[in-house]
């Protein structure tokens, strides 16, 4: 089984006000991306909450999804990681991380990570658009104990670093894999074009 984590903790500093609550077209950013996600292939979705956690789970309450909030989310995006990791059932054998400021992500990019991996050995599984990395980032279980040593600083890198020879590359269409909403000027620049501003996950 592979289950999809989608990290919506965040405290949205630089946007001033919960980011996921701001619309995108008829819905909320985070219901976007939850439409997106439940769509796709994976046997079940969590979303890890955080920072404005109950207006949030108050909005998505409609939507058949798993939800836990990370106490800890203060510590930064791997410790929603971390924490999606351990809340996941016992039978899912990898997690698909979604980051959910990323409402331009299709399903047909979610599909793709995940029939790379179960087409192929390697454990991590991510996108790509003309050599540009993304997410989201497709992880095997196998890494859930070494993700809670790995440095906050570096996060989710840290696994992709430090294991090359189990990077599956997937080309995808589309630059919205690398494009995320962190400021007022984010959103309003690119509400038109995929909601989110060009930064890969690693280089």
């Amino acid at each position: 089984m592979i289950w999809a984590v989608v990290l919506a903790a965040g405290e949205s500093r630089r946007m001033g006000k919960p980011k996921l609550l701001l619309p995108v077209g008829h819905k909320t950013m985070i219901e976007r991306v939850l439409d997106q996600v439940i769509a796709s292939d994976v046997d079940g979705v969590l979303v890890v909450l955080g920072s404005n956690w109950e207006r949030v789970s108050e909005q998505i309450k409609k939507y058949h999804v798993k939800v836990t909030v990370n106490p800890r989310f203060r510590l930064g995006m791997l410790s929603s990681v971390n924490w999606g990791f351990q809340a996941l059932p016992r039978e899912a054998m990898a997690a698909l991380f979604v980051l959910a400021d990323q409402p331009g992500i299709p399903t047909e990019v979610f599909n793709k990570v995940i029939a790379a991996y179960k087409a192929s050995p390697r454990g991590i599984v991510l996108p790509v658009y003309k050599g540009e990395r993304g997410h989201p980032v497709l992880i095997d279980r196998k890494y859930e104990a070494e993700a809670k040593r790995t440095d906050p600083e570096i996060g989710l890198r840290s696994l992709v670093y430090g294991h090359p020879e189990d990077v599956l590359e997937v080309e995808v269409s589309t630059a919205a894999i690398a494009r995320d909403i962190d400021t007022p000027s984010d959103y309003e620049a690119q509400a038109k074009r995929g909601f989110g501003r060009k930064r890969p996950m690693v280089k």
